[in-house]
């Protein structure tokens, strides 16, 4: 019976276009990847301001490692938390403006751990219709009555609201698959009115927006307007990893209750100390910031003079509407074939198939032009 199903699965996956595969790539360069003797500009991760291949942050890993080992070796609340995981948490909740953090591997582990350690069962959570998958598994393990507002529609949040108060209301800051971003002041306002807890997961605007303090800092608001923040790592940061940000009470519940924290092995302490590094060039990267807003602001205007219907926002995620699966996967095959890789995005990641266009501070102006060329070509060829 599984072997049919699996058979179904695959069937169902190549009559709707769906099927995905990884590609296996080296990374040599900042925006290269590298695969058979052949490079390609990267204009699909999510390395948004080139940390991930800094000088010191290779080496302060490298040193790490060679004094500590490769591994933790156990799970935090046994052997596996280190001085140097406790000085990265505290540096982050000074710097964010939180009483305490939390750290995990994956900010996918860290919103399941969150949703199922925090809410019990029955607990009602509203969440943003385009929020991240592991915002709705993590609501779903907790065996919470989740129910969904219209994408960045406060007005529809305040009904929501209103028709029941739930207990957290949780929404990307930057969105991963549309690159806007959410209405957070609005959305703070409901929030405090109606006595709710306002969770917001910020793993692309960490490190991006603002001084670098994210979707929070640039909406005017703290730690009192949203109580509950996941941050990742694997973006601006240039590393893996995330942490939580709440209060030393929700921190010191989530010990005791998230059962993906508790029972997972800690990250190498070689990590946390590589993170320190990182969460210190993260503070001195004006300039990086800089340059990738100027890189936005070029691939924009450059798309519009071509009509190009990007869709709305100023993040280094761009979107790029397409007419359906077919379409994407040809585009990006297209662009593969020109020496660019994107993002081809379709559903049920998204509600819609897309290019899905990342913009680096490493990137030049001459590597956007090229893009910007490349995709003048296919819509000419439409």
């Amino acid at each position: 019976m599984l072997r049919q199903h699996l058979q179904l699965c695959r069937d169902e996956r190549h009559r709707a276009g769906l099927e995905r595969k990884a590609r296996a790539y080296a990374h040599p360069r900042e925006v290269y990847l590298q695969r058979q003797n052949r490079q390609w500009l990267n204009f699909a991760g999510n390395d948004y301001l080139g940390l991930r291949q800094h000088p010191a942050l290779k080496s302060a890993l490298i040193r790490a490692v060679e004094a500590q080992g490769a591994g933790s070796g156990s799970a935090h609340l046994i052997t596996g938390h280190d001085p140097a995981h406790d000085r990265l948490e505290q540096t982050l909740a000074e710097w964010l403006g939180y009483e305490a953090a939390l750290l995990f591997p994956s900010g996918y582990q860290a919103n399941l751990a969150l949703m199922a350690g925090l809410l019990p069962q029955k607990a009602p959570v509203l969440l943003d219709k385009l929020a991240h998958a592991s915002l709705i598994d993590g609501a779903r393990l907790a065996g919470a009555r989740l129910r969904r507002f219209h994408h960045n529609d406060a007005a529809h949040a305040r009904h929501c609201l209103q028709r029941q108060q739930p207990w957290l209301l949780s929404t990307e800051g930057v969105f991963s698959m549309d690159g806007d971003a959410a209405p957070l002041q609005a959305l703070a306002s409901l929030c405090q009115r109606d006595a709710c807890w306002l969770h917001v997961d910020d793993a692309h605007g960490f490190g991006v927006l603002a001084d670098g303090r994210g979707s929070v800092a640039a909406a005017g608001l703290t730690a009192k307007e949203v109580p509950l923040l996941t941050i990742t790592f694997g973006k601006a940061m240039g590393m893996s990893g995330a942490a939580i940000l709440a209060e030393r009470a929700v921190i010191a519940h989530l010990q005791n209750h998230a059962r993906p924290w508790i029972y997972s092995t800690a990250t190498p302490p070689a990590w946390a100390k590589a993170g320190l590094q990182a969460v210190a060039l993260l503070r001195q990267a004006d300039d990086a910031r800089a340059r990738l807003r100027a890189h936005v602001q070029q691939f924009r205007q450059g798309a519009e003079k071509l009509g190009l219907p990007l869709l709305p926002g100023s993040s280094p995620i761009q979107i790029l509407p397409l007419s359906d699966n077919a379409q994407a996967l040809h585009w990006g095959e297209q662009l593969r074939q020109q020496g660019l890789v994107v993002g081809v995005i379709r559903p049920p990641t998204s509600p819609t198939p897309r290019l899905r266009i990342t913009l680096s501070a490493a990137h030049s102006g001459e590597h956007i032009q090229q893009l910007l060329q490349a995709l003048a070509g296919l819509q000419e060829a439409v």
